[in-house]
């Protein structure tokens, strides 16, 4: 299965969404689509979708999900990361109304620059490529753990062992 989530802004992000809605329907994409559309406007044809899931749902779905597809939201991301996937990042562009300036595409650059954890499309002409090349492209990249929960459990097993 394959989860789009472009996030709670209260832009459309009907590029995105019509891309992967368009390579679903052409039989590009052969996998089960969900999408969290927010306030996109365009219509949905070929993949399931719902405009805000709950936190639960949300995370059932990036738990389940084989590919994750994401806006350029670090939250987003990061929960992406944490449950140890290489999420393809489209990041929001002023350019086309989808966001009010383009800290999207900036974050997204210095994360790829400086951590290769994330698969980033800058251009949606090659979203169907990278989708296609999924496993091989996430292959190249790297795992970080966000957050200390394994240190602390480390931590934690040391002290129950000494006592």
């Amino acid at each position: 299965m394959i989860y789009l989530t472009v996030g709670t802004h209260d832009q459309q992000f009907n590029r995105l969404v019509s891309c992967v809605d368009e390579l679903k329907g052409s039989g590009v994409i052969e996998d089960d689509v969900i999408i969290q559309s927010g306030f996109c406007d365009c219509i949905i044809k070929y993949c399931e979708n719902k405009k805000i899931f709950a936190y639960n749902e949300m995370m059932d779905k990036f738990s389940k999900a084989r590919i994750i597809i994401s806006h350029g939201g670090p939250s987003t991301i990061i929960q992406a990361l944490s449950f140890g996937k290489i999420p393809i990042v489209v990041p929001r562009s002023k350019l086309y109304g989808e966001h009010v300036n383009d800290h999207q595409i900036k974050f997204c650059r210095m994360l790829n620059e400086r951590q290769n954890n994330i698969i980033l499309v800058e251009n949606i002409a090659d979203l169907e490529n990278t989708i296609l090349n999924y496993d091989k492209l996430a292959a190249q990249k790297k795992i970080s753990e966000f957050g200390n929960n394994s240190k602390f459990i480390e931590g934690f097993q040391k002290i129950v062992d000494e006592l």
